[in-house]
């Protein structure tokens, strides 16, 4: 089974499954993407914290792990 990211995929098991895609947390003003709140969140409610839209994460996300 293939590994999809969605809007409602929670980031600490995007980050395990591929933690080469941490820089895009980063870039989207998330910079303790270790803590266990983070690891919790999904990436819309990242993205509402923060400010920004979850679409284009999850499509740069989805165009990093492939």
């Amino acid at each position: 089974m293939a590994f999809t990211v969605t809007k409602d995929s929670i980031i600490g098991d995007i980050l395990d499954y591929d933690s080469s895609v941490a820089d895009i947390f980063f870039g989207m003003g998330m910079h303790c993407v270790g803590c266990p709140a983070s690891r919790g969140e999904t990436i819309e409610e990242a993205a509402a914290v923060h400010g920004v839209d979850w679409a284009p994460i999850v499509a740069e996300l989805r165009a990093r792990i492939k």
